[in-house]
């Protein structure tokens, strides 16, 4: 059984894309931008509701934690409902949890309205590439995802930035009011043009399911970002990681029986899917570094203020955005394993360039070195994450995006716990700042040896045409 909207759902090239891009990409950017934003607000809001700072934390853990949940679900959700009622669902959820965030008088709602946003967020994200993958058609596809992209490296570019100048100008409560909106115009622009692009299978709802794919990503998202903070021997990071593996482990395995699987893990059958995903998480892995180790090095260790520190960051977020659409045109032409040899080059040099810092390193050093590396990365992600997924049949793209996104999830929150406590663990505190700062040498040296890793992955990767037929079960 098929989406009422017979024309687009049997001919999604035909839909005009200039202006479904731009509903999209919209809808992707408020989605990102408000997982970054709330981190260098987290003092004021400390401060107005009287929070410690490993409560307040949790306004950002909360995020990753539903979203990371939400990822997997989203397969079904996008093969039960038609796509514009998904995505406007999704995107007034969005909003519905933007405005209580807004106006929160306290924590326990503020932390209510992070989790609708989150959840709405965790289906946006893999419904806008399942779409993407669906209107354009092979030869045009790494242009496409180039764009979407340049969306996932500006967003959280501008996020710490942003929210640093607001915060430093404005109430905390704006950086919630700036979004609204925006999504409200997504919402109205996407009612009138977006098109029922996906085919309805009709899915049963299987609620075993659920709850053991909650458990088992929660725990382990749960488990591997509270090690960053707790260590990775205490009771309530081992409780978290063993139960997520256990009920990981039965989910899988429940999968693989039903005839209608939540999540589709024969997609791991391909095996350039396989690669690419492995690959992509990795290269994650590697990325993340910078991504969290640099702001603690910049802000505890050599005094930048929390917006110089996102400025830091910031040539190296925009120069990767800029990239995407050129990678993705490239990978078009080219395909991903020459662009991914030559960027996984450019991230293990630059990586190894970051593990002998001292006090007397620079703000220019750093910015440079981390968007030198971050070009590099930019012609990865994108590439290696298009070229996976153009193995899968139609039928089976919304369980790619939706596993891929799930995995990059995961990688990320390992990334966060294993070079955040590397760098804990290997500081020497009695050589005092140069003594703190051999730590974060320590965990790029970690995140180097992920790229070496990466790089050396990339070497398997193969140029073949997608499969038009279904992956048997």
């Amino acid at each position: 059984m098929v989406d009422n909207n017979v024309s687009e759902a049997n001919n999604p090239t035909s839909v005009n894309k200039v202006p479904l891009m731009i509903v999209l990409i919209s809808g992707a950017f408020v989605a990102i931008l408000n997982q970054t934003l709330l981190a260098t607000a987290l003092p004021h809001i400390m401060a107005d509701l009287q929070l410690d700072a490993n409560t307040a934390q949790w306004l950002q853990s909360i995020f990753m934690l539903v979203n990371g949940i939400m990822i997997p679900i989203t397969a079904f959700l996008i093969e039960r409902f038609t796509t514009r009622g998904l995505f406007l669902t999704a995107l007034t959820i969005f909003a519905v949890g933007t405005v209580i965030c807004a106006i929160a008088p306290n924590f326990s709602i503020l932390m209510a309205g992070r989790v609708a946003q989150a959840a709405a967020a965790g289906i946006i994200m893999p419904l806008m590439q399942t779409i993407l993958f669906l209107i354009f058609p092979v030869e045009k596809r790494g242009s496409a995802m180039g764009m979407f992209g340049l969306v996932i490296a500006f967003a959280p570019a501008i996020g710490p930035t942003l929210s640093g100048w607001l915060v430093e100008h404005f109430p905390w409560r704006s950086l919630f009011y700036i979004i609204l909106p925006i999504i409200i115009v997504d919402i109205i622009i996407a009612y009138f043009i977006l098109k029922n692009i996906t085919n309805r299978t009709f899915p049963k709802l299987d609620m075993i399911s659920i709850v053991l794919s909650t458990l088992g990503f929660g725990g382990l998202l749960f488990g591997f970002s509270s090690a960053g903070n707790n260590g990775w021997g205490s009771f309530e990071v081992i409780l978290s990681l063993v139960i997520g593996a256990i009920t990981l482990f039965f989910f899988i395995w429940r999968q693989m029986k039903l005839e209608q699987p939540i999540l589709e893990f024969r997609v791991f059958k391909n095996s350039i899917f396989t690669l690419t995903t492995v690959l992509g998480m990795v290269t994650f892995i590697a990325m993340i570094g910078a991504a969290v180790v640099l702001p603690l090095l910049a802000q505890n260790m050599l005094g930048f203020t929390a917006l110089e520190s996102g400025l830091m960051l910031l040539p190296g977020a925009v120069l990767m955005g800029v990239m995407n659409p050129i990678t993705g045109r490239l990978f078009d032409k080219f395909g991903a394993r020459w662009l991914s040899i030559i960027g996984l080059t450019i991230v293990t040099v630059t990586t190894f360039m970051f593990s002998n810092l001292s006090a007397d390193t620079t703000f220019t050093y750093l910015a440079t070195v981390n968007a030198i590396r971050m070009f590099g990365i930019a012609m990865v992600m994108m590439p290696v994450t298009t070229a996976g997924l153009n193995q899968l049949p139609v039928n089976l793209i919304p369980h790619g995006t939706a596993m891929n996104n799930t995995m990059r999830q995961v990688a990320g929150a390992v990334g966060t716990a294993l070079l955040v406590s590397v760098m804990t663990n290997s500081a020497i505190p009695e050589e005092g700042l140069n003594g703190m700062i051999h730590g974060v040498n320590v965990s790029f040296i970690v995140a180097g040896v992920f790229a070496i890793i990466a790089l050396i992955l990339s070497f398997f990767i193969k140029r073949s045409q997608p499969k038009s037929v279904q992956i048997s079960k």
